[in-house]
Order: structure tokens, then C-alpha cells, then sequence
């Protein structure tokens, strides 16, 4: 996008919305289509090099124009991006770990970004260090760092214990700082040259810059307040996929590399790689549920009261650390497709 304001060609979509969803391949690139079966609109997107996607040069970071096609044609378990850290070919995947709410923000570090396909950003009012908030009352949460010298100030680590290391350069598994964080309200940022204004309706941190993600597990996906379908919270959303040439996949498998962001973790031999993480009150896990228009659904998160048939034991889902692989993984076996299994 060469905007991040919405025009008259942007899918907008409403909560509670129901959406088909495909996939396939095309000579320019995947293709993916978003059908919303309750506006009766359609939106698009094809990976493809003219529309900006890019093959990133792992030594200079710089981009080249690039058709992104399919690895596989079929969903062998075998077939997986040796690289990665989850196993799976087609994938249900929920990221999480990048959002704390705060009261204010403190240690401001202006953003400016501009990006080989010629397009830039930058934003004045984003800054590194969250208060309040989900930090606690008053207290103020991990940074600043300094971008010259690696050094970073009040540094945590899984279950908020004190880093190791205090430079982000160091590859330690801890929360440095809690950049980028933006204040609540609206503000003017530029983009390609032209200004344009975001608004948040509260102060957050999304602990992406100096590391990846909430390494100290304090953060929104971390607390107990999934949706649940209970007072004062929605329900989860309700996904009945995947299916291919109209028919549900056999097999099933649940994973997580939640461990593989964890300083308690040792990957070689999986001991302290577990779901929950040390300091987090919650870790999300998938269920089924009963829906009278669709039939058995899964649904990520919490446990939906008088909804949910089966929570597959919570986190006990995600099995063990897959240590032949990679011990930051855990996988449950291979299961048959409960869903199709199972009587809604």
C-alpha cells in the first residue's frame, strides 16, 4: 500500500463478519481472496513483485521485486520450510506477544523508515519506554536504549527477572524495550511524502524494535481476558477451515514456538520449554464449539461457557518440545481432524 488511509478499492470488514477465504496460485504470484458473506464485497491480494513484494537479501537487508509461489503442492508432513521454526505446510497461525496497554509513554525515539521499493515513514510521536499500564500503577516499563552503543536501562527477561545483558545486540532473550510505543489520540505521521493521521484510542507498546515481542510476558496476550463470549468480552471467532477441492484435511497437529522465545528454554534439550512461559497468567489454545449455522468450529483463545465441546487439555495441547527438530517447538502428535470426527 502506498497509504495507510482506506480508499474506495480497501476491503473493510465488521466484527462478526462471515468470511471464505482462498488461496491458490497464479503465473503472478499467490493469490489470496477475502469474500465477506455478509456485505457481499470482495478484496484481493496477489504476491506478486509488481505489486511490492520483495525477496530480501539476508546481507545488506536490501529488496528485490519477487513472485511469491508455493513451496509444495500437497500437504505432506515432510513438506516444511526447513528454516522455520513451526513444522506446518498449511497453517492456522495466530501471532501474538507484540501489545502492552500503558497510561502514558515516556522516552520518545522518533521512527523514519525508508524502504528500497522506494516508499517511506515516519512518525514523531512513537516512543520507547511504556508507564502504567499493564506494567503496574506508576511503574515504569523496560528502556530507553541507545541505538549507538547497544546499551538499554531496566532490561527483563521471562517472569521479569533482570537481563543477563544489558546491550540489545547481545541476541539475549529479554525485553530491552518496549519500542515502539505511540500515545493515545490522534497524531500526524508521513507517508511517502504525504502527511496522514493515525489515532489510538489508548497509549500502547507493541516490543518490536529493540527484540521481538514481550519477552518478559506481561503484555495483552498473556492475561487471562481472551475472548470468551462472556460479559463484557466477545466471543472467540469461528474458523471451519481448511479445506481443499471441498473437503477437510484428515490430519491435524497442534504446535507452538512460544519456547523458542522463552530465556528459560534450552532448545537442544527442551528443559524449561514450556506453554505457559514463566510470567505469563495465560496462554491461548484452540477448542471446539458448536455452531447451529456451521456446524463444528474451532475457535483460538479462552474457553467459550456453553459453547465449547472440548479444549483438547488447554495448553497440554501442544505436546512436547520437539527436540530432533528444534526444541524451541512443541508439537502434540498427529492427530485425526477432530472436527470432522466429532458429532456437532
Amino acid at each position: 500500500m502506498s497509504t495507510f488511509t482506506p480508499n474506495a478499492q480497501t476491503l473493510l470488514m465488521n466484527q462478526g463478519d462471515s468470511l471464505a477465504l482462498s488461496l491458490r496460485d497464479t503465473p503472478q504470484g499467490l493469490l489470496v481472496v477475502a469474500n465477506d458473506l455478509t456485505s457481499h464485497q470482495t478484496g484481493y491480494m496477489v504476491a506478486s513483485g509488481k505489486n511490492g513484494f520483495m525477496n530480501t537479501n539476508p546481507t545488506t537487508c536490501d529488496g528485490t521485486p519477487f513472485n511469491f509461489h508455493p513451496e509444495y503442492n500437497t500437504a505432506q508432513q515432510q513438506n516444511q520450510v526447513p528454516w522455520a521454526a513451526l513444522e506446518g505446510g498449511v497453517l492456522m497461525e495466530q501471532e501474538m506477544g507484540h501489545f502492552e496497554p500503558c497510561a502514558s509513554i515516556t522516552n520518545t525515539y522518533p521512527v523514519t523508515a525508508s524502504y528500497a521499493n522506494g516508499q517511506s515513514f515516519s512518525d514523531a510521536d512513537t516512543a520507547q519506554t511504556c508507564v502504567g499500564g499493564f506494567e503496574g500503577p506508576g511503574k515504569v516499563g523496560e528502556g530507553p536504549c541507545d541505538a549507538t552503543t547497544g546499551v538499554c536501562q531496566n532490561a527483563t527477561t521471562e517472569g521479569g527477572g533482570a537481563c543477563p545483558s544489558d546491550n540489545f545486540t547481545s541476541g539475549a532473550l529479554c525485553e530491552f524495550s518496549d519500542m515502539t510505543c505511540v500515545p493515545a489520540g490522534p497524531r500526524p505521521v508521513v507517508v511517502n511524502g504525504t502527511a496522514e493521521k493515525l489515532n489510538w484510542p489508548i497509549a500502547g507498546c507493541q516490543d518490536n524494535f529493540f527484540q521481538n515481542g514481550d519477552l518478559d510476558f506481561d503484555g495483552s496476550s498473556y492475561i487471562h481476558d481472551w475472548p470468551d463470549g462472556s460479559r463484557g468480552h466477545p466471543t472467540s471467532f469461528a474458523y471451519i477451515g481448511p479445506f481443499s477441492h471441498g473437503k477437510s484435511y484428515p490430519n491435524i497437529q497442534f504446535e507452538t514456538d512460544i519456547a523458542g522465545s522463552e530465556a528459560d528454554c534450552n532448545v537442544a534439550t527442551g528443559a524449561g520449554c514450556t506453554a505457559l512461559p514463566a510470567g505469563a497468567k495465560f496462554y491461548a489454545f484452540w477448542s471446539l464449539s458448536r455452531s447451529h449455522q456451521l456446524g463444528c468450529v474451532w475457535n483460538f483463545g479462552d474457553v467459550n461457557p456453553g459453547r465449547t465441546l472440548t479444549d483438547f487439555g488447554g495448553d497440554a495441547q501442544y505436546g512436547t518440545p520437539n527436540v530432533a527438530r528444534y526444541g524451541g517447538t512443541l508439537t502434540s502428535p498427529v492427530l485425526a481432524n477432530p472436527q470432522i470426527q466429532r458429532s456437532c
